[in-house]
């Protein structure tokens, strides 16, 4: 079994993709499940296999630690841990090729608090592997490219999983994808885009964190998706595939 640990901003499209993979995988003869880690999730465009709110229920614990809504999520997300046997147990006994976790909406409680990076490190699978989704709407200018490189380099610090790089809602961008691309592609075109929007203290700031990730060697180029059209999902599975097993598609 393989791991695969959908992250992302709220809104960057997280579900969408989950369940689009999910899909690809099915119509590809390999068998897949998707589990929903997310306890404060109301709507899901997708079934879920397993699922994180029949063990942890944010109603329950808000009246029982009379908590607030943002409070119940935090608590909610260090309990994740403690479930990881539960979800292990029900996992094992579809017994899938791939397994996809759809990860909470706010991205900290996940992987910047104790409870994800648990998850991440002792769940039992033959691979693991995340998929960080850059939300187009947030990387639309040359400063936020950086600034949301710098997060998805701080998610693999902290998770410690193979990371590939994922520009998501391709299927509205039309042409914009090719701007995002072009800066994820070549250093000296984003270093020139940065000092046109912002030649200051911003571009001196953008350029050294820039270039501290290019010498770490953790710069994304990211896989442009569309999670409606499917447009970009064979180049996302054929980077999944080299992670989990050298390139050879596994099937049933």
């Amino acid at each position: 079994m393989f791991a695969i640990f959908v992250i992302g901003t709220a809104g960057s499209g997280k579900s969408l993709l989950s369940s689009a993979l999910g899909s690809w995988y099915q119509q590809k003869g390999a068998s897949s499940i998707i589990v929903n880690l997310d306890p404060g999730v109301i709507r899901l465009p997708y079934t879920p296999d397993v699922d994180i709110r029949n063990y942890i229920q944010l109603d329950n614990l808000m009246d029982q630690y009379q908590l607030g809504p943002n409070g119940a999520l935090i608590l909610a997300s260090d309990l994740l841990a403690t479930k990881l046997e539960e979800i292990q147990s029900e996992v094992d006994e579809m017994n899938p090729t791939y397994v996809i976790f759809d990860t909470p909406g706010q991205i900290e409680l996940f992987a910047f608090r104790e409870s994800g990076q648990f998850i991440t490190k002792n769940l039992r699978m033959d691979g693991k592997s995340s998929i960080y989704l850059f939300d187009p709407s947030l990387v639309s200018s040359p400063t936020n490219f950086v600034s949301v490189s710098l997060l998805a380099a701080s998610i693999q610090l902290q998770l410690d999983l193979p990371q590939i790089a994922v520009l998501t809602k391709k299927d509205i961008l039309k042409d914009a994808h090719k701007k995002i691309m072009a800066w994820s592609s070549k250093t000296a075109v984003l270093e020139d885009a940065i000092y046109s929007n912002s030649p200051g203290t911003q571009y001196i700031l953008s350029r050294n964190l820039l270039q501290n990730l290019v010498k770490s060697g953790v710069g994304s180029f990211p896989i442009p998706i569309s999670s409606v059209t499917l447009d970009g999902m064979i180049n996302l599975t054929a980077a999944l595939s080299r992670i989990f097993q050298g390139g050879e598609e596994i099937e049933d």
